[in-house]
């Protein structure tokens, strides 16, 4: 898998660049490394890495906002590194478009196992040809776009695809874990409260009232299921 892999690496503490390079170049993947989120956003369009290991806490402009600015262009992978025990910026930065995160000290051997579980993912491949047409909403698998009332709605591309996995099976309850194993992956390593988190981000770009949704609805003490009005 690793062969003509990219991953960029972005910290701004000299030993977690080397450990984490040296882990990741020793199981092949070629490495990049940006010790601010300044050069980092220069050398990610550069090299238009698979996939970027990303320290939240960087100098000047944070990771969070590296984040925010990447994915206006790039649906590279992002693994989040941070330092906080505090679940608020691992919960925006999965809002934001991270994939996975791990929080400082961390087991390089874990690290590359995560690495290995995002890139197993297929991003962007459920290209299936023809549209699911709903009364007020479109989406197309092909194409990768979503229409409400005849308007484009921008989505990430797990938000995309955590809609379809729903849409294509109406009014049937998915459980968090079944949505992390069609979304994520089955090697997802992370918490499936990131489930959460995309379902929010969803319905503020869905609902004509977030807080009381008609597209995504919450089945209490089971999980989700989408409507088909």
């Amino acid at each position: 898998m690793p062969s003509g892999r990219t991953v960029l690496v972005v910290d701004d503490e000299a030993s977690v660049r080397d450990v984490v390079s040296r882990y990741l170049t020793r199981e092949g993947f070629a490495v990049e490394v940006a010790e601010d989120g300044v050069a980092a956003l220069a050398l990610a369009r550069r090299v238009r890495p698979d996939l970027i290991v990303l320290d939240i806490m960087l100098p000047g402009m944070d990771g969070l906002e590296v984040l925010r600015r990447l994915r206006e262009w790039s649906d590279a992978y992002v693994l989040l590194l941070t330092a906080r025990s505090d679940e608020t910026d691992k919960v925006v930065g999965l809002g934001v478009g991270g994939d996975d995160y791990l929080t400082k000290p961390f087991s390089p051997r874990e690290m590359v196992a995560r690495v290995k579980a995002l890139l197993r993912r297929s991003r962007g491949s459920d290209r299936q040809p023809g549209s699911l047409t709903f009364r007020r909403l479109r989406i197309d698998p092909g194409q990768r776009e979503v229409w409400k009332d005849g308007s484009p709605v921008a989505l990430t591309t797990l938000e995309f695809d955590l809609l379809l996995a729903m849409a294509r099976a109406p009014r049937l309850v998915f459980t968090r874990p079944q949505l992390i194993e069609r979304v994520w992956g089955a090697d997802f390593f992370g918490d499936e409260r990131v489930v959460d988190v995309h379902v929010k981000e969803l319905r503020k770009k869905l609902e004509d009232d977030p807080g009381r949704p008609a597209f995504i609805t919450t089945v209490r003490g089971v999980g989700y299921r989408f409507e088909a009005e």
